[in-house]
């Protein structure tokens, strides 16, 4: 279904993406530092479960793109590649810089946290057209198997997510010091960013030539 090549490009660009300080991050971050660990790891629960529903519709969307006509895809992968190169952009420009949490937050039920996480990313439509935009560079134009392709995907994504935010959350009071007082630390995983995705939309030009 997927190559190992494919999975490790993937692996690599989702590793990139998640430790560059965003929302997801913010949040877990901000609980953790509020109500402890159990609370930031039940908050990343909520978020991971978002990302499987936001694959679960990119698959389904390409499936049935697909089946309708196979041209489709190349146009929403080059869609997702402008919009991969704009993304590249304001990663560059240093747009939407991390802010340190407050540690005052009040206290929060865990099934609340997990809800807050899973709605958060829900209901994101910047999740959601960056899913559409990334999965396809690393998918076959297989109808029969874009869901199981996304939810392989999905579960990189959130593997990696784990490993990155795990080791946050049980070290978020000294961390959001640590980002708080170096943002030229946080400039330098923009710049990453940025590259990682100017380099997705380049493979798939080259993609496209062959």
């Amino acid at each position: 279904m997927m190559d190992l090549a494919t999975l490790l490009t993937f692996t690599i660009a989702a590793f990139a993406l998640v430790v560059t300080p965003g929302p997801d991050m913010l949040l877990i971050m901000t609980r953790s530092v509020a109500q402890g660990r159990v609370a930031g790891f039940v908050t990343l629960g909520g978020i991971s479960a978002g990302c499987y529903f936001h694959a679960v519709i990119a698959g389904l969307s390409l499936s049935g793109v697909l089946l309708l006509a196979p041209v489709m895809f190349e146009i929403i992968r080059w869609a997702g590649a402008a919009y991969l190169l704009y993304l590249a952009v304001q990663a560059l420009r240093g747009s939407g810089g991390f802010q340190p949490p407050a540690g005052d937050a009040p206290a929060v039920p865990l099934l609340a946290l997990f809800r807050q996480g899973l709605l958060t990313n829900i209901l994101n439509p910047k999740v959601a057209l960056f899913f559409l935009a990334l999965f396809p560079q690393f998918m076959r134009p297989d109808p029969d198997t874009a869901v199981a392709q996304a939810l392989i995907l999905a579960s990189v994504l959130n593997v990696a997510g784990g490993i990155v935010n795990g080791a946050i959350i049980l070290a978020a009071g000294r961390l959001g010091e640590f980002l708080g007082a170096r943002p030229g630390f946080v400039r330098w995983q923009n710049r990453l960013l940025g590259g990682v995705f100017a380099a997705l939309a380049l493979r798939l030009a080259l993609d496209a030539r062959r």
